[in-house]
């Protein structure tokens, strides 16, 4: 019997609620075989669009995942299609403590015809597997695809970019960069005794100064310097987090990044990704469009023109 899908390339297409943009979900092969999953929005008209493929927080969850955030975490989607851009979410695997910074760089080499790897991919070098893969779909026009994360998938965005050059422009909403700087933590961490891995939830770090006493500045320079991307970094006024989002600007403007700084007043940790509330409605009030219009602004910027 003839397979209804293809098994070496899965797309389900199904309708998004109170949204004209269906989904097609998909999984996408990843540098050591295995799959992750995305789903992909396209805009009305013919393409190839311009693309940004949306992160939130850390990975895990899998297609669940991915269906849950398209259904009620879509308004930027919705957005977005609206100004003509594909995009889709993804999900990638979970962050892996510490692995950045002890890991070093991913190096592949063949052992026996087979693939040998020095360490196991990192959750955003999925990421670039995904950006990869989009570039050979039809309906995505492969030089321009554009990143948003938060929190850690900010995080991520410094450390794909300051390694591959494949996305046009980002946004990096409250990015959660202590690996990425070096960031020694205070006594506001401390190490889970069941486990032995750091539980960083609670960490205070609101001044950029504090930040910066504590970050390893050479190291952190010296990985911005090859990042050639521009990127908008957002950050939350009353975050305990802030002091880390407005280092890592500050240091970005030092290694002559093409770097852009704003920061809003709101009280929800991802504001420029509104949910759905229990009346099924994106409840987003003003400093949330203040701050998709000025997403989508700067992406305008950097991928049509």
């Amino acid at each position: 019997m003839p397979y209804e899908i293809d098994p070496e390339r899965v797309v389900v297409t199904e309708p998004v609620p109170g949204s004209e943009y269906p989904v097609r979900l998909m999984y996408v092969e990843l540098l050591d075989g295995v799959y992750a999953p995305i789903g992909l929005r396209t805009p009305a008209g013919s393409g190839p669009h311009p693309a940004v493929l949306l992160g939130r927080g850390n990975g895990g969850g899998g297609m669940a995942w991915v269906r849950e955030a398209t259904r009620n975490i879509g308004c930027i989607q919705e957005r977005l299609l609206a100004a003509g851009y594909a995009c889709a979410w993804l999900r990638y695997r979970a962050e892996v403590e510490l692995g950045y910074n002890n890991g070093g760089r991913l190096v592949e080499d063949i052992r026996q015809g087979r693939q040998l790897l020095n360490r196991s991919p990192l959750e955003y070098e999925d990421e670039i597997a995904i950006i990869e893969y989009m570039k050979t779909l039809p309906e995505v026009d492969g030089e321009r695809i554009g990143l948003m994360g938060v929190s850690h998938a900010g995080e991520m965005i410094l450390k794909i970019t300051s390694e591959y050059g494949g996305a046009r422009a980002c946004v990096a909403c409250e990015p959660a960069s202590h690996e990425f700087l070096d960031l020694a933590p205070d006594d506001t961490a401390f190490v889970n005794e069941e486990t032995q891995l750091r539980n960083i939830e609670g960490m205070m770090m609101r001044e950029a100064g504090k930040v910066r006493a504590r970050i390893n500045e050479e190291l952190a320079l010296e990985r911005m310097k090859s990042i050639r991307t521009p990127i908008l970094i957002m950050g939350r006024d009353e975050d305990h987090l802030q002091g880390i989002f407005r280092a890592t600007y500050d240091l970005m403007v030092e290694a002559g990044n093409d770097v852009e700084w704003t920061s809003y007043d709101h009280p929800m940790h991802g504001y420029i990704f509104p949910e759905r509330g229990e009346d099924g409605e994106y409840a987003v009030d003003a400093t949330q469009e203040a701050a998709i219009e000025e997403c989508i602004v700067y992406l305008d910027k950097h991928m049509k023109n």
